[in-house]
């Protein structure tokens, strides 16, 4: 039993709230009497709310997110029907801003906005001793991080063996790109640089290898970054993996030198390129150096091992398909390992919302808030965008088709991938849950149906690359007489539909 219990509902199992690790350990002398639950949005809110009061608690506080705000949202509404005595606090980024119009705060007894580190604390000391603040609505200051205690022993033996480890070296972001709520703070604040590495040794100690850092900018500054990669550099074994966050157009020498000593499997680097587009770049306030992204894009491709994940935005202020084909294009011969195709959010409080009307941008009004249509890219090919993303996802980026590759890209990537994920769609109309076996073989149709490749150049490359995952079975593309019989009778049904299609169009125009 606790009297305070901090929870929220994490996307998957293998996740960790560091926000709720944080908290606990600023609690001070009300930690003993508080603790974590943490739960995932895949389980029943009545569950949930079941297992919060078998506890008994008298504080409940949630850390409410972009994914799991739905789902709290009926959990809390239960806990408040069930013990409306019961005392939930509110935090977290998806209820920091914009928050008088979401139907969760009604349900709250009270809201921190902003880092809730020490203001939590704070809170729950005079709810407890009976002088509850009058305010619902406490908007909490940055506080110094060399004040805060660090959370790293709060992760479980359980945490260790099963969960990601999310650690930061600072907080907080000195660029302005408006798509980010990193944008809304002034600077990026270092955490004391010695405190932090015993903190990591102590986790290196208990088995740790795999370490997520969560910093904005961790090639901000040369100097720390450098030391951090020695840090890690020292303790080199086979398990090690470090997951980073780096500024495209930021690779100073020291860090360099640092990075090729890192042997294959090790690094992987998080890149926001978001846009090559100059004018959507000055429209949404970013500052990228386009030509020093391409030469570190290319350096630490060709020189290092690390494995690099690029991101691209679709559907920014400005930027219309050919627009985004181009950058996307551009990427691809830049030849990173993913490149990870993101449909625009318009986060509560960040600032590209001041671009709404001017390029009427409407976005779902439930979560994720993606952008549904713009005037720049209308709704029927914001929905092919978001099918191409999902189907570069499962193939370009899962690195299963190497020798497909070059076949399906061509010398037109954009261009031909769209055509491809425009007949996947026509003849599935699915884009999840394929097994590897269909997907081979739809990959093997549609590399000779709708893009032109050879039968035998298609068969062959994607021999090899089913050989290569290791995959047993034999699929069909790769039985030749059979799939022939087959692709002539797939291209007969699809004929005959055709012809019934127009058939009864001729009978009844309204018909479809």
């Amino acid at each position: 039993m606790a009297a305070i219990l901090l929870s929220t509902l994490n996307a998957r199992y293998f996740h960790s709230s560091l926000g709720l690790r944080y908290l606990l350990a600023n609690l001070g002398e009300l930690q003993a009497d508080a603790a974590i639950r943490e739960f995932i949005i895949t389980q029943r809110p009545l569950d949930i709310a079941e297992a919060l009061l078998a506890e008994q608690p008298r504080i409940v506080g949630f850390g409410v997110y972009i994914w799991n705000v739905a789902e709290t949202t009926q959990v809390v509404a239960l806990l408040k029907r069930v013990r409306p005595d019961l005392i939930i606090v509110l935090g977290g980024p998806e209820v920091s801003h914009e928050w008088a119009e979401q139907p969760i705060i009604g349900l709250a007894n009270y809201l921190v906005t902003g880092p809730a580190d020490l203001a939590f604390a704070r809170l729950c000391r005079r709810v407890l001793a009976n002088d509850p603040p009058v305010e619902k609505v406490i908007a909490a200051e940055y506080p110094p991080l060399d004040q805060l205690a660090l959370p790293y022993r709060l992760y479980t033996d359980e945490d260790i063996a099963h969960r990601l480890i999310y650690v930061e070296a600072s907080r907080g972001c000195p660029f302005r790109c408006e798509f980010c709520l990193s944008a809304l703070d002034k600077t990026a604040w270092p955490f004391p640089l010695e405190l932090f590495l015993a903190e990591i040794q102590q986790l290196y100690d208990r088995g740790v290898r795999h370490f997520k850092f969560v910093d904005r900018t961790f090639n901000l500054n040369a100097k720390v970054g450098a030391r951090i990669l020695d840090f890690f550099l020292e303790r080199l074994d086979e398990r090690l993996f470090l997951h980073l966050e780096l500024i495209p157009d930021h690779l100073p020498e020291p860090l360099k030198e640092r990075i090729v000593r890192f042997p294959p499997g090790t690094l992987q680097f998080e890149i926001g390129v978001q846009t090559f587009n100059p004018a959507v770049q000055a429209l949404i306030d970013r500052k990228q150096d386009n030509r020093k992204t391409e030469e570190n894009l290319t350096w630490l491709r060709q020189h290092t091992h690390a494995h690099l994940h690029a991101d691209l935005i679709v559907g920014l202020p400005g930027e219309n398909l050919s627009s985004f084909a181009a950058g996307f294009d551009r990427l691809v011969a830049l030849d990173p390992h993913e490149i990870q195709v993101g449909i625009l959010k318009r986060l509560r409080g960040a600032p590209i919302s001041r671009h709404t009307v001017e390029f009427d941008c409407r976005y779902n009004p439930h979560p994720p808030y993606n952008l549904l249509c713009s005037g720049s890219v209308d709704f029927a090919t914001m929905r092919r965008l978001e099918r191409f993303a999902r189907y570069w996802d499962l193939i370009g980026n899962s690195g299963r088709f190497r020798h497909a590759r070059p076949l399906l890209l061509g010398n037109d990537p954009f261009g031909r991938f769209m055509i491809l994920s425009d007949w996947l769609f026509a003849g599935t109309e699915q884009t999840y849950r394929f097994a590897l076996e269909r997907l081979f073989d739809l990959l093997y149709r549609g590399l000779i149906e709708s893009l032109g490749v050879a039968e035998p150049a298609a068969r062959e490359a994607l021999t090899l690359d089913y050989r290569a995952n290791g995959a047993r079975g034999r699929p069909e593309f790769m039985h030749p007489l059979q799939t022939q019989d087959s692709t002539q009778s797939v291209t007969r049904r699809k004929s005959a539909a055709t012809s019934n299609r127009q058939a009864r169009h001729r009978i009844n125009p309204l018909q479809s």
